[in-house]
Parts: C-alpha cells; sequence; structure tokens
C-alpha cells in the first residue's frame, strides 16, 4: 500500500520578506512566493504524484501555496480542508514587528529564546511545545487515519506547524527540533510503514 504524506511550506510571504514575525496574521505570498509554490507542484507532477486529499492552514498564504501546487500538478479542484489546527505558531505581541526592532527592544538573547526554545512563548503568544499540542490531535485524528487508508495526503501549512509534524515522523526531541529549519516551498515526501513510522522520506530540492 501506498501511505503518502507530503509536507510543504508555504511560499515566501510578504512579511517573510520584510524579516517581520508573521504568526497568525495574514500576509499574501510575494512574487518569488507564488514562484516556489508553483515549482513545488512541479517538483511533484516530476515524481508522478497525484494526491486524494489535501490539508491546508486558516490563513491566506498556505492557502494560496496549496492551490498553485494543486493547478501545477493538474487537480485544481482536488478536496481541500482548512482548519485552524494547523495554522503557523501565534507569536501574539512579536506578531508584525521586525525582528531586529524585537532584538533592540527586548535583546538579543530574549528574542533567540522565544524564536528557538521549545516551551517558552513569546508575550501573549504560543511556544513550539504549544504548537505541537494542537497540531499532533489533529494530525492523529483527522491526517493519519486517512495516509493509513492509502489516501494520498497533501499537508500545506507553515514552518513551526509543519516541524509540530516532522517532530513525530523523524523522531526528533524538544532538544532538536528548534534547530530545524523547513525551507519555503521545499516538499517533503514521505512513506509510512503500517505502524505509522516512516519507510522513506525525499526532500524535493531544486
Amino acid at each position: 500500500m501506498n501511505r503518502l504524506l507530503v509536507l510543504a511550506r508555504h511560499g515566501q510571504s510578504e512579511w517573510n520578506l520584510k524579516n517581520l514575525f508573521t504568526g497568525w496574521k495574514d500576509p499574501g505570498l510575494t512574487d518569488l512566493g507564488i514562484e516556489e509554490a508553483r515549482n513545488a507542484g512541479r517538483r511533484l507532477k516530476d515524481m508522478g504524484v497525484q494526491f486524494d486529499v489535501a490539508f491546508t492552514s486558516d490563513l491566506g498564504r498556505a492557502q494560496a501555496t496549496c492551490k498553485l501546487i494543486l493547478e501545477e500538478i493538474g487537480q485544481p479542484d482536488l478536496k481541500v480542508i482548512a482548519n485552524q489546527a494547523l495554522n503557523e505558531r501565534d507569536y501574539g505581541d512579536l506578531s508584525g514587528l521586525n525582528k531586529d526592532d524585537a532584538r533592540a527592544r527586548w535583546g538579543e538573547e530574549q528574542v533567540h529564546i522565544w524564536r528557538r526554545s521549545y516551551d517558552v512563548p513569546p508575550p501573549g503568544g504560543e511556544s513550539l511545545k504549544d504548537t505541537v499540542a494542537r497540531v499532533l490531535p489533529y494530525y492523529i485524528r483527522e491526517i493519519l487515519p486517512r495516509v493509513m487508508r492509502g489516501e494520498r495526503v497533501l499537508v500545506a501549512a507553515h514552518g513551526n506547524s509543519l516541524r509540530a509534524l516532522v517532530m513525530v515522523l523523524d523522531g526528533l526531541t524538544s532538544e532538536t527540533i528548534p534547530g530545524l529549519e523547513l525551507a519555503t516551498g521545499i516538499p517533503l515526501v514521505y512513506n509510512l510503514n503500517a505502524d505509522t513510522t516512516v519507510s522513506s522520506k525525499k526532500v524535493l530540492e531544486g
């Protein structure tokens, strides 16, 4: 059985370009981000990948990326399920701030802790641990059963919500996951075993 799960971080957003904390704010894709999403679709098409269902977040940049990927592989009308559980980590009071301005206000070390620790949230926001706590139950309840039934599943979401999934799939720990970077528009192609572990993983870079 082909238990296929593809994870794709959205293409570059306008706030990625401006070096702003984004979180649950909803900027659109840049021209580069649109091209990154289309390139992700082309790479999947070149592999001969087709999907039975797609999941995305409530945020426009992930939804646009999902739409562009599906257009490129010739499945523009595929069923897409959007859910807030797959939203980016909420950066709280940091949302909309320039990262350099945040460092000037709170200090380099404090901002680094907020960005890269596992369980220390920024003021009014979520830690990565908090993000994992809402993403994983949704994955276990809604996404994984479909994969295990043999459905081919695309998840187009965000750096931190996808890190929660990669943490489980790749067997990473709370110590190692903060150092993981997921590039925009680069699909991760997983095939799963019957016990939900990973049988193969491919990173579809350029």
